[in-house]
Order: structure tokens, then C-alpha cells, then sequence
């Protein structure tokens, strides 16, 4: 079993996946390293696009190296440089992988895939189902040998979901 690593920001080698514990507001996109933003993936179930093209301005990115899946049941609104796919319902585990799957075709060796929130997922879906999504894109995500960060509130889950997922990352990391 991976153990935590502590750290306000952090970073991955290429085909590393982590488990990240974060605070239940704010962005995980704080704490990301810095050559995250040349090719950054977001499933965003926290932050629309404009928020999200916001985090990258202020942390010195280029929106235009950025995509966006926003995970919400509303209609989103947005015209600005960040790649966006049509928003995707957090119960509809299905379109969420197929969104991800053809998004995935842009995310290079050394890119980074970032989900900003399971715990979200976990309201709307069943663990197990939740799980086997996470389970799928890891190991997609880990063969295009690009990083992986899956962002769950610890105190929000139970320890045998922290566990589940923990286990099928190779590190798990805490900003909070």
C-alpha cells in the first residue's frame, strides 16, 4: 500500500498516478507543479471552465494547453481559449468515460490528467461503479505514461474508500 506524502504542492513522474487528499474548497490546480499546465487535462466536478481558466492564468499557464471536462448537471456556458468538451451529468458515468476517451487523444507522455473531485462522483454514483471509472482511466491514463491526480476530501470518504482508491495509485499525496 502507497504511503502519504505531505506536501502544498507536488509532482509526478511520467505514468505516476496519485491519490490526492485535499481541502473541501478550492482548487487542486494550486497545488500542481508548474510543467503540469503545458498539457493538463481537468475533469472539473468543482470549477467551471472560466473559474478553471482563471486557476491557469494565475498560476502563469497557457488556457490554450488546457481542456476542461465540466461534470455538472446544468448547461455551461463557455467562450473563452480552454478546450471544453459538452458538460456530462456526474451521475452519467458512461459519458463521462467516453468524454475522457476522446479528450485523451490530446494528452501527451508527460501530460497530466486531473480529476478535481471523486468525492462528487461518489454522491452521484455507486463506489463500485465510481471505482471501476477510476480504475479504467488510471490504467489509461498510466499507458500514455502521462500523470495522474485524483482528488478526493479524506474526511468526506469512508477509510475503505480511501483505501479502494489509494491502492490503485502509486502515491497518495495531501495539500491540505
Amino acid at each position: 500500500m502507497p504511503g502519504t506524502t505531505d506536501a502544498s504542492d507536488f509532482s509526478l513522474s511520467p505514468g505516476e498516478q496519485a491519490l490526492v487528499s485535499v481541502p473541501s474548497m478550492g482548487s487542486p490546480l494550486a497545488h500542481l507543479p508548474d510543467e503540469a499546465f503545458e498539457n493538463l487535462l481537468v475533469v472539473s466536478a468543482k470549477a467551471s471552465p472560466a473559474k478553471v481558466e482563471s486557476l491557469v492564468e494565475r498560476r502563469g499557464g497557457d488556457p490554450e494547453k488546457v481542456g476542461v471536462i465540466p461534470v455538472t448537471g446544468s448547461q455551461v456556458e463557455y467562450d473563452g481559449p480552454l478546450w471544453t468538451a459538452d458538460s456530462v451529468d456526474p451521475s452519467d458515468l458512461t459519458g463521462i468515460s467516453i468524454r475522457l476517451s476522446t479528450a485523451l487523444r490530446y494528452v501527451m507522455r508527460g501530460g497530466w490528467v486531473v480529476f478535481d473531485s471523486l468525492n462528487v462522483l461518489l454522491m452521484y454514483g455507486r463506489e463500485d461503479r465510481v471505482y471501476r471509472l477510476v480504475d479504467s482511466v488510471v490504467s489509461n491514463v498510466r499507458a500514455k505514461d502521462a500523470c495522474g491526480a485524483y482528488c478526493v476530501v479524506r474526511e468526506a470518504v469512508t477509510d475503505e474508500t480511501y483505501s479502494r482508491f489509494r491502492d490503485r495509485c502509486d502515491v497518495a499525496v495531501s495539500v491540505e
